[in-house]
This record gives structure tokens, sequence and C-alpha cells, in this order.
């Protein structure tokens, strides 16, 4: 005869059951159960008087108060004297009866303890409650967490019956053990058999259609959810706009959310998620918006998911006002909406404000930490971002990750700091891609072109073109033309549809008195059907967003900034350095200096902005020598600080300095 296995401390042997369930792949085996009058309780309670006290008061005659206290133990976190609640239960004959055993369950599962939750299934049926439903459904939830989902499917089909929740408890196990295909067709049984489905179900298989990315099977739950009435429900209505995302139809939740006739929170926190996602920043902005409109106020993970849209410089404000309404409302800051609010600072300009965010922080995890390094690094204080680098290293709370190692690795390359960059180079057991271009671009900044080359080769990164673009701005800032002339050749092989590749060879031979070359790949854009982006840049004031293009007439005040930048260009005696050879933008290479889009922007700030704050322009391209000469040289003869962003960092001008540490940029 075989026994049940009693390796829990507490448990002593129990004659209950003549066979054990056999772990296999059919499932347990069934069980056998002996003619006992009485259930052997699971093993001693320890002789504490103030135990004995306590379980003196409760009522034998009554299973209520026992249950009761069995779910409070379980509530508090106290799973042991849940276990010897139970046991008491037992030893005193109180009636054990369908209620206490999914509780009996529900603590085996907390303790981890599968002989436990096994031996209370040989109680469940000895006691005749194996068939109740949602006994049936504690058991499936126990045997699928403890021992595998095989077993817990095995006891679903030994009992026939079943409820809404056995369904989907099944179906949650199958999503533990990424099986979203299972738990589809179980859902599709159900319909079959006509089974009764709740919220829950339905919500169930919309996870799992979203996780498959499968937008027939997602729209055939919807059409259930409909039949049913249940389409409306919140907990269905916010399910369906997540598999609706996950299934990249925007559109189609999008469409269902308008429709929605009761929104909550987590609605709007969904859809604005995923317009952050997409990229699609005003969109999100505008949901949070009519969110506080509609009066619905506005939660950490709300409040977090929007934090990103507010990342930009032309954003900051309502960043700032974000972080007003928290600070107002006392919200709870925990540490995701402090990483949102850091990040968000970052992203947008405002390094002192991340900094003081980062150092009103109680608990600092990973993220805390991996954001400060990083965003230090984009506003060219890469000391500073090595320095919270250790402070990392040194807290026994946090790991260092990959993620944190590539931070470091650019805070490196923005103050290149080559020895401390091999140095972290080094501590990584197992490089990824994104290390490797972090070294490339800290070798190239740091003028050692022939280590970043021969780095290129070692780990075979010449055909990756994140690689190539780090070599090629090592090339552009200390100019080594004809490097750049070979990586520029290199990149228009591995990316022939890219025209930004081609406007970077024309103006090659542009700079080199080429003419009839650069005509030649001018033509062969236009015949490709290429189209390059289009240098702009942008400027807040007064809550509208002013933006300039190259050459730019159309603003009304272009006549007065136009005027003002030949005065400060004449005062400084500035060159029009323009960077020929490597500058991305083929039409500024044809327009004066005065007349490229950060120069008119940087303008506008100063007659539009006389109070003497910081000028702040975000670019959507390098910017290039010239203009970079020029706003130093801004910075100096106003006395202003000037606040670049262009798609590589941020550029601090202030007193004729720049952040970037690149005298010759």
């Amino acid at each position: 005869m075989e026994s049940l296995p009693s390796s829990s401390p507490i448990h002593l042997p129990v004659p209950l059951v003549e066979q054990t369930l056999l772990e296999n792949t059919n499932g347990p085996r069934p069980l056998r159960i002996t003619p006992q009058e009485n259930v052997q309780p699971l093993g001693r309670i320890r002789n504490s008087v103030i135990a004995r006290k306590v379980f003196d008061e409760i009522p034998v005659s009554d299973s209520l108060p026992w249950n009761r206290r069995i779910e409070t133990l379980l509530r508090n976190g106290e799973i042991r004297n849940a276990i010897l609640t139970y046991e008491q239960m037992l030893l005193r004959g109180v009636r054990v009866d369908r209620h206490t055993l999914p509780r009996a369950l529900a603590t085996a599962l907390a303790a981890g303890d599968f002989p436990l939750g096994k031996q209370v299934h040989g109680h469940a049926l000895k006691l005749g409650h194996a068939s109740d439903p949602y006994v049936v459904s504690s058991l499936i939830e126990m045997y699928g967490s403890l021992d595998c989902v095989e077993s817990a499917r095995w006891v679903f089909n030994k009992f026939p019956v079943r409820n809404p929740v056995s369904w989907s408890v099944l179906a949650k196990l199958y999503l533990a053990e990424n099986k979203p295909k299972l738990a589809v067709d179980l859902f599709n049984k159900m319909v079959k058999l006509g089974s009764q489905i709740d919220s829950v179900s339905l919500g169930t298989v919309l996870v799992a259609c979203g996780r498959m990315r499968s937008l027939h099977d997602g729209r055939y739950a919807h059409q259930i959810a409909r039949k049913l009435g249940l389409e409306f429900d919140i907990f269905v209505s916010n399910s369906l706009l997540r598999m609706y995302i996950e299934c990249g139809s925007l559109k189609d939740a999008q469409a269902f959310f308008s429709g929605m006739p009761g929104k909550d929170v987590i609605s709007y926190t969904t859809l604005i998620q995923a317009h952050v996602k997409m990229g699609e920043f005003n969109d999100s902005l505008k949901l949070f918006q009519q969110m506080v409109s509609d009066g619905i106020s506005p939660d950490p993970p709300s409040v977090s998911s929007v934090l990103p849209a507010c990342g930009r410089i032309t954003a900051s404000k309502c960043g700032r006002e974000l972080h007003c309404h928290l600070l107002r409302k006392e919200l709870e800051f925990n540490p995701k909406v402090q990483n949102a609010l850091m990040d968000m600072y970052m992203k947008s300009g405002f390094l002192e404000y991340a900094l003081k965010v980062f150092g009103e922080m109680k608990e600092k995890d990973a993220v805390s930490w991996t954001v400060m390094v990083a965003g230090c690094s984009l506003h060219g204080e890469g000391n500073l971002g090595v320095h919270f680098f250790s402070g990392m290293e040194q807290d026994p709370r946090v790991d260092v990750d990959g993620l944190a190692y590539n931070a470091v690795l650019q805070a490196c390359a923005s103050s290149r700091m080559v020895g401390k960059g091999k140095y972290y180079f080094n501590q990584i057991r197992a490089p990824e891609l994104g290390h490797c271009i972090s070294m490339v671009s800290l070798l190239a900044s740091s003028g050692l072109l022939d280590e970043a080359t021969a780095f290129i080769e070692k780990w075979k990164l010449e055909r990756t073109p994140e690689a190539l673009r780090a070599l090629l701005d090592g090339c552009r800032i200390h100019r080594e033309d004809k490097l750049g002339k070979r990586v520029i050749d290199q990149l228009c092989d591995l990316q022939p549809l890219n025209p930004e590749n081609y406007v970077l060879l024309l103006n090659w031979y542009a700079h080199f008195d080429k003419p009839d070359m650069a005509r030649k790949y001018r033509e062969m854009i236009l015949d490709m059907g290429l189209k390059p982006r289009r240098a702009f840049s942008w400027i807040e004031h007064r809550n509208k967003v002013h933006a300039f293009g190259t050459g730019d007439v159309s603003h009304p005040r272009s006549q007065r900034l136009y005027w003002e930048l030949e005065q400060l260009m004449e005062k400084a005696r500035i060159s029009a350095d323009l960077d020929y050879s490597l500058h991305d933008v083929d039409e500024e290479r044809e327009c004066p200096l005065v007349g490229h889009s950060e120069m008119l922007a940087v303008a506008f700030g100063l007659v539009s902005k006389e109070s003497g704050g910081a000028i702040r322009v975000t670019k959507n391209h390098r910017i290039c020598h010239g203009c970079h000469g020029a706003l130093k040289a801004i910075s100096r003869l106003k006395g202003r600080e000037v606040i670049v962003k262009d798609t590589r960092c941020f550029h601090h001008f202030r007193g004729g300095f720049c952040s970037c540490e690149v005298p010759s940029l």
C-alpha cells in the first residue's frame, strides 16, 4: 500500500488514502478511500497555552467561526497558524464543510505545500465534498500551481460539475504556462457546451487572444460578450480595449472606447499607454485631459503612463503641471511614479528637477539609478552619471543589469572617459549589441577611430548600421572625412532605401567640390522616390509651440528674427562652418547659417522671452558645426543659457561653452 508523503515538518503520516496521486503525463491517478469514520488530523499542534486558549474559545459545534479564522489568518499572511487552525478543526471534531476545504486548499497553495494539498483533497473525497464546484475550482488551482497543468486538467475532467470559476481557473493556468491557444480552445469548448460564461471567463480569454495577437479570436469573444449583454461590463470592456491594442488594432480600440457608456481610470490609462507606445504623444495628453474633464481623478498608474508624453521640451509644462497635481492631491509617490517623473524631467531638459526628485526618493530601485545614469549622459554630465552608477553598485538591494551597464557606457562616452568605459565593458559577462555600440561611440567620439574600427571588426559589427553611425559621429567630430566617406558607402550598401544615407553622400561630394557627383545622387534620391526628413526646430512660448523650417520666412516675426541673428553673427564675427561633409540635411547646406531652423528658433526665444530664463529648443536632426559654434557665442554675448536637444543629446550652451565638451563641434 502506498501512503501520502509527509515531508512537511508539521505533518504526521495519515492513514487516510490507500493510493497517492502519481505524477505522470496522464495526471494523478484516482484516490481510493479507506472506510474510516473520522478524518485524522494532519499533524500535532504545539503544546502552547496561548494557542489552546484561542482554540478553546471557538465553539466546536459551528464551523463558521473556524472558517473565518482561517480566512483572516490567510489574509494577514499567517500561513502556519492557518494550517494549525485547520488541524485543530479535525482534532476537535468540528464539521469540515464545503466552505472550509477551499480555504484549506488556499492555505496549502500559499505555503507551497503540495503534500498538504493532496491530503486536503483526500479529506474532500472522504467527506463527500469533492464534487462541490467551489472545492473543484480550488483543487484545480492547487494542482496547477503546485504540480502541473496536466494534473489540474485531470481534476477538471474528472468531475462533471463545473462552474465558470473552474473553467476560468484552468484557462489562467494555461496562460501562466504561456499556452494561450489552449485557453482559447477551452473557451470555445465552453461556448459549444452551452456552459455559463461570466465576465471573468471573458476577461481571461481576451487576455489569451491578446497574447496570441489573434484579432479573429478576439472579435469572436467580443461577439459572445455582446450576445450575453456583458460587452459593457467594465471589467470586460477594459479587457476588450487591451485585447484590441495588443492585437495591433488601435483603431478598433478607439472605436470601442468611444462607444463605452461608462469608463473608469483603467479604461483611460489603457488607451493612454497605447498612444504613448505608438509615439502619439499629443493624443495621449488629450485623453488625459478628457479623463480629468470627465470627473475621473488620475491615480499613480495613469500619471506614470502619461508622463512619457511630457518628456519633450515642448510638453514640459504639462509634465510640471502633472507633478503639481500629484502634490496637491497628495497622491501616492511610489517608485514607479517617481521614476516616471525623473525620466520626464530628464527628457524634457530639466536635469535639476530630476536630481531633486531622485534626492527625495526613500526607496530607489534599479530603474531609479539607471534613469539617473542615462539622463546624466544625455545632458553631457558623464562624470555625474558614473558617480550615480557607483552608488548603484554600492546599494545591496539593487542588482546591476545590462541596461545599467549600457547607461554607464553611454555616460563614459558623453564625457570621453575611455579608461572607465573599458573597465565597465570588461565587467559585463556577456556583452550585448547595445553595449558594443556604446563602446564604439566612446572610442570614436574620443578620437580613437582606429581602435573603434578594430573593435567593430573584432565584434563583427560591420553590418550593424547603429555601430557604423556611431563611428561616423566620431569621424564628423574629428573631421576624418576619408574614413567618413567609407562609412557612408557602407551605410548605403546596408540600407539602400534610407534617403539620409544618400544625403550624407551628396553632402560629402559637395564639400569636396564635386558638383557632378552631388547632382547625381540628388537625382537618384528623386528617381527612387525617397523623401529625406526636412529639418525642423520647435520652441514653446505661452502655451503655443512655434515650429521653424530651414530658411523659414512664414513666421510673422521672421524679419525681426533674421535681423537679430545677422547682428549677432556680425558682432561675434562667426564664420559659417557648415560641416558640409557629414551633415545629414542637404537643404541646410545650401542655406545661410542664419536660416537654419535651430538658429531661427533660438532667435525667437531671444526676442520673445526677455526675462533671462533658459531658451529651450528641440531639433529633429543633428546640430551642425556652424550652429554649434554660433550658439556658444550667442550664449556668451547674451548671457543666456540656450538648451538645444538634437537627435543625439542635449546641448547646454552657457557662457560660450557647451555641455557636450567637444571643442570642434
